[in-house]
Formats: C-alpha cells, structure tokens, sequence
C-alpha cells in the first residue's frame, strides 16, 4: 500500500502554483528555496508524474501538475476543517458580509456551508445590494467584508475569480435581431452596463434601454421573457438563456473580475478565515456537466464563445 501523500508538500505545491515562482512560494511556507525544490522532488516522485515545466522565469503546471492542484487544494481545505472541528478557541462571533445578488444565487450556498462547517460558532449577517451600494457600506463601516464586482476606480478589492461577460438573450425569442435593439441593464453606474454601451457604441448598433434595475431577478425576467437583451457573466447564466457572439454581430465584452473588499472590523481573525473561505469556494466552484440531468457546462460555452464565431448556442432547461 502506497504511504498517504504528505499536506505541508502539497500546501508548498499550491503555494508554487499560485505564485508562479519557487523563490516567491518559499517566503510563503517560511522554508529555503532548496528545501521546496526538495519538497518537489518528493512530491513528484510520490506522484510518478512531472508536475512542473518553465515557462520562461516562470514555473508552469504540467497537465498532471494542474490534475493534481484541485485534489491539493481539498486536501487541505479539509485538514483544516478537521482540525477547526477539535479547536477548543476556534471563532466565535459576528460578522457582516454583503454582496450582489447575481454572485449570491451562484456562490452562497457553497460559501456558507463551508465556512459554517469550520465555524460553527460564527454568525453570519448577509446583505444583498449592487456593487456601488456595497463599496460606500464598506466605506461607512457596515460591512467586514463585501464579495463585489472588482472596478479599479472604485477602492480596492483582492480579485478571486475571473469570468467572461456574454452577452444573452432568451432562446425562444429572436430578440437580438430587431433593428433597435431592446436593453436590461443595471443602473448607470453598473460597470457591466458601461462595457456593454461602450461596445454598442463602437459598432454603430441602435440600441435603446428598455428595463434598468439593480436587482439581476428583473434583468433574468426581461431576457427569458424575450423582452430585452442584457449581458451577464457567466455565474448568472440560466437555462432558456441563448449566448450571442461575433457571429451574431455582438462584440466581445470585458472579463468579469469578482473581488474581496475588506471593511474596518474589531474581529480581524474571522474576516481573514471567511475571505479565505470565499477564495477556495470560488476557486474550486465550476459547473458540471450532466447528460442525465440535462445540465450544460456554463464553463464551456463560455470560454467556445470567446474563442470562435460559430452561430450562438442555446442552454437548455433541466
């Protein structure tokens, strides 16, 4: 029987794939440069597999590298929840977090579980609200922490999740072929709006706002009923929705950059262990594929759709 593989190697591993860099990854863990390289060497041979290769000054995953990246990460998100399960002085308290409701319907529900799992001793206090109204709550000190929409004007925010933005509209509809084209945007000040007007611009294409409102329940709502197109990222695709691209004459729009703002808080301990919480949650939170179920892999068309121009696809219901 094979020896079980060993977590602060593989805490070394994640630390070298976030990083990119073994010098970088070695301040990380508090070790040497050679010690890591050791590590790795351990750790590739307990493997059997390579799992690095250069790329340049940098240190790239191998396709066994990046196999094995999710299982690390598991590993020891559930080292550390074991070991929370038995901590005598494990967290207690309060703590307010706020986000917009787009990100909640997707990302909560995996959020809350696994935080609540480590914490159980924990309240959370969570408020919905667009992106705007979160960064001046995290300003005015009603927040410790806000999962928010990342805008470089805004304040900063720890970017933690990437996602493209599509342009939709409703599969059983022909929307998108008026001449003037209908729209269901958030408020002004929405930073997907502003991309999604600035591509419109650029290509001369009629468009008139037809619904505007910061709750993403109304924007799906005019889409499915095929009153209006909107553009969303991918978390916030849904079955009976249809993604247009450069082959339906719609540019290509910015990516999505999901962040972590972080507020003025008398309990430092439980925003750090939450924000860390929010940051393996949606690094690890993909959707699966499922003939059975009649699911479709969001991830996939996505990433088809800004890659090629073929005609658009339809998500179908489950």
């Amino acid at each position: 029987m094979k020896a079980p593989l060993d977590l602060d190697q593989l805490q070394t591993f994640i630390s070298i794939a976030d990083t990119g860099s073994f010098t970088r990854a070695a301040e990380e863990v508090h070790r040497t440069q050679s010690a890591v390289s050791m590590q790795m060497r351990r750790l590739e041979e307990r493997i059997g597999k390579p799992l690095f290769e250069k790329d340049g000054r940098t240190n790239k995953l191998t396709e066994e590298g990046d196999r094995l990246l999710s299982y690390a990460r598991r590993l020891i998100y559930l080292n550390r929840e074991t070991l929370a399960a038995f901590d005598d002085q494990r967290l207690e308290g309060t703590i307010r977090i706020g986000t917009p409701d787009d990100y909640a319907d997707r990302f909560l529900p995996e959020i809350m579980a696994r935080f609540s799992r480590s914490n159980p001793r924990v309240e959370l206090t969570v408020i919905c609200e667009p992106t705007p109204g979160l960064v001046e709550h995290i300003k005015r000190g009603n927040l410790d922490l806000a999962l928010v929409t990342h805008n470089d004007t805004r304040g900063q925010s720890e970017v933690v999740r990437r996602e493209p933005l599509l342009w939709v509209t409703s599969a059983n509809h022909a929307t998108h072929e008026q001449e003037i084209l209908p729209m269901a945007f958030g408020r002004p000040n929405c930073i997907w709006r502003r991309a999604a007007v600035d591509v419109l611009d650029r290509q001369n294409r009629e468009y008139r706002v037809l619904f505007s409102s910061f709750s993403a329940t109304v924007i799906t709502a005019a889409v499915l009923s095929g009153l209006a197109i909107s553009v969303l990222p991918e978390c916030a695709l849904r079955p009976g929705m249809r993604v247009l691209g450069e082959a339906d004459g719609f540019g290509t729009l910015p990516d999505c950059r999901i962040g972590i703002m972080r507020g003025q808080t008398s309990q430092p301990e439980i925003v750090d262990a939450l924000a860390r919480h929010i940051a393996e949650s949606l690094d690890n939170i993909s959707v699966p594929v499922g003939e059975e179920t009649g699911s479709f892999d969001f991830a996939a068309l996505a990433f088809a759709k800004m890659k090629r121009t073929k005609p658009s696809q339809i998500l179908p219901g489950w």
